[in-house]
């Protein structure tokens, strides 16, 4: 039965290599297979499923949705432009903008608000506008984990390891992983500012975008501070983060109906939720939970264990950079949900606290996708952008950007989160 179910979830894993547009129907394939040969038992599906994740994701969405149509991204872009006296500053802004945003933002939809900005400016500007947008790209991925709601990955880690919004600030006493990915994201400033070196013309800015509305702006702040609200709730539901996305969700929507009173702008916020991201990780649950009940997240975890040697640096080390390479071209949201339990698993059998390998895990899963093209969604969304202006980016354009990016912010957030918990 095991050798049956590795062949099935390799099987899975080349197709969502080979085929991305196929990735969420080949989780949920495998997954009913699991279900039909009992590696899965039916009656653990719905424990398998995480709801909490999929609740909060698809509340965050709708929030996020209005907050893009209300343009008060537009408005924060232009006053930072109005600020910056040349190029080289615009694009640091810019991409710092970026990563604020998507510490709070899922990095896909942070790349659909900001990038047409950013294209605006250097059409405005004349210039190449690569440079800035893939600069967006990269530090959006880079601070989706920051948060709990920065990043499908972050929402994943911190509902399996029952860590709240607080936890990513701080844990047992110690610094969590947040202080390493800004501390990562202050290396990558001296990084652009070396790229972006010549960039050396003025800019200015006579634009002033008009707000629609405050309230989406005042809702996604009131997701944040909800979520550390119940942080300090010693005993909540498993669904508490979950329902507080979705209830402000609703509320947006109620708001727009009574604003605008036309049912149909509700469809709109509707159609905004990632339908196939929910159902691949619904697929990715429970293929997961099939794994673990037949033994192989034990024997991988074994395995894992043996390259380290039992070491707990070089199993850190191990995890953190294997992370790196392997979602440079693989999805990090079904690699997360393969490694979790196998981190615990490696955590419980040297006897340590989990979040050393957590943490590890995290970062490397999301900052190794910028060494690509196609290792983040929010990369793969400013090629894209760029690609309808005209402007073909190949591996060597985005590797000049990416590389460095990932290097400096990676190995800042490695040694980080050694010296915190591994010491």
């Amino acid at each position: 039965m095991k050798i049956f179910a590795i062949i099935l979830f390799v099987a899975m894993y080349i197709v969502m290599i080979a085929k991305s547009n196929f990735r969420t129907y080949a989780a949920l394939a495998v997954a009913l297979i699991f279900c039909i040969a009992g590696i899965t038992p039916i009656g653990n599906i719905f424990g398998a499923i995480d709801f909490n994740v999929l609740m909060m994701i698809a509340g965050t969405m709708i929030v996020v949705d209005y907050f893009i149509e209300s343009k008060m991204p537009n408005l924060i872009a232009e006053s930072l432009l109005r600020h910056s006296k040349n190029v080289k500053m615009v694009i640091i802004l810019m991409s710092l903008f970026a990563g604020i945003v998507s510490a709070f933002i899922d990095n896909v939809a942070t790349v659909i608000m900001i990038a047409p900005v950013g294209l605006a400016i250097c059409k405005k500007l004349n210039i190449n506008p690569t440079g800035m947008l893939l600069s967006i790209a990269v530090s959006s991925n880079l601070q989706g984990a920051a948060t709990l709601v920065g990043d499908t990955t972050s929402i994943m880690l911190g509902a399996y390891a029952k860590m709240d919004f607080m936890s990513f600030f701080f844990i047992n006493g110690k610094p969590g992983i947040f202080w390493a990915v800004e501390l990562g994201a202050l290396g990558t400033v001296l990084v652009m500012m070396i790229l972006f070196r010549k960039e050396k013309a003025a800019v200015s800015s006579d634009s002033h975008t008009k707000v629609e509305s405050l309230f989406p702006s005042f809702a996604l702040i009131g997701i944040v501070v909800f979520l550390i609200a119940a942080s300090f709730l010693p005993e909540k539901p498993d669904l508490t983060n979950g329902l507080i996305c979705c209830a402000i969700a609703v509320i947006c929507m109620a708001v727009d109906l009574l604003r605008n009173r036309k049912p149909k702008t509700l469809l709109h916020s509707v159609k905004s939720i990632d339908y196939q991201t929910l159902a691949l990780l619904a697929g990715m649950f429970v293929v997961i939970a099939g794994l673990q009940n037949i033994g192989v997240i034990n024997d991988l975890a074994n395995f894992i264990g043996g390259l380290g040697k039992n070491n707990i640096f070089l199993l850190y080390t191990v995890i953190v950079w294997m992370s790196v390479l392997l979602s440079a071209f693989i999805d990090n949201i079904p690699y997360v949900a393969t490694m979790l339990p196998v981190v615990q698993s490696i955590s419980l059998s040297l006897g340590i606290a989990p979040y050393l390998l957590y943490f590890g895990l995290l970062s490397g899963a999301t900052l190794g996708g910028n060494l690509t093209p196609v290792g983040a969604s929010a990369n793969i969304a400013a090629t894209g952008i760029l690609q309808k202006e005209g402007y073909k980016v190949n591996i060597k354009d985005f590797a000049k950007i990416g590389i460095p990016f990932t290097l400096t912010a990676v190995t800042i957030g490695y040694l980080f989160i050694w010296f915190v918990f591994g010491m």
